[in-house]
């Protein structure tokens, strides 16, 4: 069995050495090293553990396991990159955050559709963030023999710019007390803890179509949803909507042009089921300026006044910021609900240009609206 330790890490590398002490303590090997980080978190780690001369890992390596051939060089870094191939000096944004849940996801994806292999996902070191993605990854796609790993050190090492691991004839290094003292301290009294994290693999429970190859997430999590069929819920007062039993908290401005175009549909009165029907569909102009919005906008907000409420917000829709609000719905319900379910869960759009027309496709009898 082939282990590769998959490790997300941000200005402090020192949790890779950290880990694999621990883990040849308990007796596993690792055969490879991957590690998901910036740009900044790259320099830190060919400062000092991947030096051409050798650095802090060819150190821990003829120390501990100089018989174990250990894959780890600077190929096995993964830096987060813009679609435009511009690396992230830090994870900021929303958009930061994608692309480091798709690159953990991908990693993932990858490492564990190669037979005989475990994966020990190591989330001690960045921001929470990448604990988060990195975690949601191996409960996606992880399996029974892959694990999740926490390192626990002392406190006193912990924040050591010097310390990486405990070696074998103990070292002082200039540590820092409660308040900041400098102090001497034998590397000797350091403790690394290994901590596995317990997970549920979902795995086995996707479906087979689903792991030809990476998926954003809302794709697989729709596939563990199997009640059918699926009611959709606009709940105005939790500012969110409900499909099947996935929730989604949207924005007030958003909620309020969404639960518009609800509106629409469960007022129909056509006796008969919806299909593709679209008799409920209007035109954008209908709906720029409608009073209706800017009352559901309100009762959203509970009579708190926001930006939205002036003359370029959901009260003033112009065409430019009608089509806007509707794309960033569109987003939202594909981040959350996948790709399967965005036709029928979007304002959708029939016909051609001058005579387009807006508004939901999904049967109005699988529609709740709560105030």
């Amino acid at each position: 069995m082939k282990n590769i330790l998959l490790a997300v890490a941000g200005l402090n590398p020192q949790v890779i050495t950290e880990a694999l002490y621990a883990l040849l303590h308990e007796g596993r090997t690792v055969d490879a090293i991957h590690v998901i980080t910036t740009r900044t978190g790259r320099e830190k780690i060919l400062a000092r553990l991947l030096t051409p001369a050798g650095g802090v890992f060819a150190e821990f390596r003829q120390e501990f396991c100089p018989d174990i051939a250990i894959q780890f060089g600077p190929e096995n870094i993964h830096v987060l990159q813009r679609p435009d191939g511009r690396e992230l000096d830090d994870i900021v944004t929303d958009e930061d955050n994608e692309i480091l849940l798709e690159t953990c996801l991908g990693l993932t994806f990858e490492f564990t559709s190669q037979p005989g292999t475990a994966v020990f996902f190591l989330v001690a070191g960045g921001r929470k963030t990448m604990t988060s993605c990195m975690s949601l990854a191996a409960q996606l796609y992880g399996r029974p023999q892959d694990r999740i790993y926490h390192v626990l050190v002392s406190p006193e090492f912990e924040s050591c710019p010097d310390f990486w691991y405990p070696p074998r004839e103990s070292v002082s290094l200039t540590l820092y007390d409660r308040k900041h003292e400098p102090v001497l301290k034998e590397t000797r009294y350091a403790a690394i803890h290994l901590i596995t994290i317990p997970f549920v693999s979902v795995r086995d429970r996707l479906d087979r179509g689903l792991l030809d190859r990476p998926r954003p997430p809302a794709d697989l999590m729709q596939s563990l949803v199997r009640d059918a069929p699926r009611l959709l819920t606009v709940d105005l007062a939790a500012g969110k909507i409900v499909y099947g039993a996935v929730e989604l908290d949207m924005h007030p401005a958003r909620l309020a042009l969404y639960a518009f175009f609800t509106g629409l549909k469960l007022r129909c009165k056509l006796d008969q089921p919806c299909h593709n029907c679209t008799a409920c569909f209007i035109e954008a102009t209908e709906a720029l300026g409608n009073d209706e919005i800017t009352e559901l906008y309100r009762h959203i907000i509970g009579g708190c006044r926001l930006k939205e409420m002036s003359d370029t917000g959901i009260a003033r829709l112009s065409r430019e910021n009608f089509n806007s609000y509707k794309s960033k719905i569109r987003q939202d319900i594909l981040g959350r609900f996948g790709q399967t379910h965005v036709k029928e869960l979007e304002i959708a759009a029939v016909g051609g240009k001058p005579d387009t027309r807006f508004g939901l496709m999904l049967d109005r009898g699988r529609i709740r609206m709560e105030e």
